[in-house]
């Protein structure tokens, strides 16, 4: 199929200019380029192209100071003050295990970067942006008031990339393929087997690996015992009762480069048209409500006792946002989390409590 001609940065830089409030996400929808491109054709233009050295970035980010630290999907945007502190590489893998920037990095994703600046009402705004191979955002780091700029230049000039172009090539993502699930009754009994000998919440991915079932295939199918449906206002529910209670949470929003995790009290949660929003003094979290397809309470036995999760899914079957009670390492689960996630109200699906797949 003919595929339309993509604008000339020309063209991308004086849409930019006649739209300046507009987010860069739907500006580049607009457009019919990816986010990523958008960006690129200002290079020259107060953003310069840097090398995507994952490991180099964080490592260097701690002289930085404090920052804001963005990550994103379709559906949430998650937004932490702090600093890149506790920084763990790897050649795979990144952490960041500071008191206030909670990270899990994957580096393979991270494919285009750019140190961005701009002007809002005569104030300079300055980020490193990285994005993916399709040109999606993976995640940002925004210069504070007190950040360093030595050492923000410092960094960028060691990365800065020799190809300046205000063009980039961006691959297109192929649809991801989810295996049905051949013989229901086999599955069930395996699945349920397995997930019975989880003694880590970590290991819940190596299962569904292992298994060849995606997250939402899993949490449908499993049983009530270990999973149940929530009404959709679950999830709103779970936010005003904590911030009233000043339970602490952590919360998870990820995309497919980088997990960013709040762990902490909530106090200002406010719901502005389909958006419910976090908007603490370090935590921002902006959630689109009505992306939410379902809402899952998921239990995963591990050594210390069970520990309960709040799952949102979108249309397509991929997880949105995730909760679970602040704990650490060895602790049981938080009661007062688990009594609020077994008392939010439930909905009796028969296609869910069936293991119906006709959604995948």
């Amino acid at each position: 199929m003919h595929q339309p001609e993509k604008p000339s940065p020309e063209r991308i830089r004086r849409a930019r200019e006649d739209s300046p409030k507009i987010r860069g996400r739907d500006l580049a929808a607009r457009l019919g380029i990816s986010e990523a491109e958008l960006v690129a054709a200002h290079c020259g233009f107060g953003t310069v192209r840097i090398e995507p050295r994952v490991n180099d970035v964080l490592t260097s980010l701690g002289a930085v100071g404090e920052v804001m630290a963005l990550t994103r999907n379709d559906s949430a945007v998650h937004e932490k003050i702090g600093s890149y502190d506790r920084v763990f590489t790897g050649k795979h893998h990144a952490i960041v295990l500071g008191n206030d920037i909670d990270l899990r990095i994957f580096l393979k994703v991270w494919a285009h970067g750019f140190a961005v600046e701009t002007c809002d009402g005569g104030e300079i705004c300055r980020c490193l942006q990285f994005f993916d191979a399709a040109g999606e955002a993976v995640h940002k780091v925004h210069l504070r008031p007190s950040s360093n700029l030595y050492a923000y230049q410092k960094l960028t000039d060691e990365l800065q990339s020799s190809n300046q172009e205000p063009i980039l090539s961006v691959k297109q993502r192929s649809a991801e393929n989810i295996a049905k699930i051949p013989d229901q009754a086999a599955i069930v009994d395996d699945l349920r087997e397995h997930w019975s000998r989880l003694t880590d919440v970590h290991q819940f991915f190596d299962m569904l690996k292992t298994l060849n079932l995606s997250r939402r295939q899993a949490v449908r199918i499993v049983g009530q015992d270990y999973a149940w449906l929530l009404n959709n206002d679950a999830v709103s529910a779970m936010f005003h009762h904590a911030a009233e209670d000043e339970m602490p949470i952590m919360c998870f929003v990820g995309n497919r480069g980088c997990i960013q995790i709040h762990s902490g009290s909530i106090k200002s949660v406010k719901q502005i048209g389909p958006w419910i929003n976090v908007l603490d003094e370090t935590f921002h979290l902006h959630l689109r409500t009505h992306h939410i397809r379902e809402v899952w309470a998921v239990r995963k036995p591990t050594k210390d006792g069970h520990v309960t999760s709040l799952e949102a899914y979108g249309a397509d079957g991929k997880m949105i946002i995730q909760f679970f009670g602040t704990r650490k390492e060895g602790e049981p689960e938080r009661d007062d989390w688990r009594l609020l996630t077994e008392n939010l109200p439930r909905i009796a699906s028969s296609s869910a409590a069936s293991g119906n797949t006709d959604a995948y």
